[in-house]
């Protein structure tokens, strides 16, 4: 059983990144990932790969905030299906290649990758941005690709890849409110096949002793995915009455620095 005292911090955390994720778009995995290796550990849960546990619990919960983010771009009218229909086709290809990999790759690593990927995601937050429409967009070769690019690092990462997709489908001639619709739409079967991909490639690893299915922890997927179902529609009403661009700025730096504690931790216990 899971002690009390870790079911509030789980449900807490989902509170919280819902409702984030649903405000500004980005954020999800950038601090759950982070926040589940350190509550792992403290649980003393696979001590031996406790990172690939966090990011496969990362991407299960996300299926459920991503959902019910996808769900609420849609009823407003934000999802351009087109793009989402090109775009999901690499994203899947991608997302199971990348769980492949991940699977083999140290701990160690794949902290070091998510905390480079943080500082760019946080560099990409302060950067201008360029509105100019693009005379070239991408055909549906270039969206194919650039879906399994994206779905491939956003795997890596446990993230729903909005950091990659909403500047991206910007330059699709997408406006802000239509990419991050279809970055959403985009983001769930990204979460769905990730999922799918830690749990057979992590089946070794699970354990009905400490609820662990592949590389998912149970009850934080359960607690976690619940809280934030319910906290990430609220998030998205919130989003035009809060400054929405520099609360995003202020949790980028959050999930940076989140990181880079991460990757202290994991570097001081490298047989993780």
């Amino acid at each position: 059983m899971i002690d009390f005292s870790f079911a509030v911090y789980y449900a807490l955390l989902g509170v919280g990144v819902g409702f984030l994720a649903g405000l500004v778009g980005v954020g999800g995995g950038g601090l759950t990932v982070p926040a589940f290796t350190m509550l792992f550990t403290a649980q003393g849960i696979a001590n031996h790969e406790i990172v690939h546990m966090a990011l496969g619990t990362s991407m299960a919960a996300m299926i459920f905030t991503t959902f019910s983010s996808m769900r609420t771009h849609y009823t407003k009218g934000n999802v351009n299906s087109s793009l989402t229909i090109k775009m999901t086709a690499g994203v899947i290809l991608g997302t199971f290649v990348a769980t492949t990999i991940a699977a083999e790759i140290n701990g160690v690593i794949l902290a070091l990758f998510f905390s480079l990927f943080m500082f760019y995601i946080t560099y990409k937050m302060f950067r201008p941005r360029n509105n100019k429409p693009n005379k070239s967009p991408h055909t549906t070769t270039g969206n194919v690709f650039i879906g399994t690019l994206i779905g491939s690092i956003s795997t890596l990462v446990s993230v729903s890849g909005a950091g990659m997709l909403v500047p991206y489908l910007m330059k699709q001639n997408l406006n802000v409110k239509h990419a991050v619709g279809t970055s959403a739409a985009i983001g769930f079967p990204l979460a769905i096949t990730g999922t799918l991909g830690y749990l057979i490639n992590g089946w070794q690893n699970s354990s009905s002793e400490q609820l662990t299915l592949g590389y998912i922890y149970l009850p934080a997927f359960a607690l976690f995915a619940v809280a934030s179902y319910i906290s990430a529609p609220l998030g998205v009403a919130c989003s035009t009455r809060l400054p929405a661009e520099h609360l995003k700025k202020i949790l980028g730096v959050l999930c940076l620095l989140l990181s880079i504690k991460m990757l202290t931790y994991v570097l001081s216990n490298s047989s993780l």
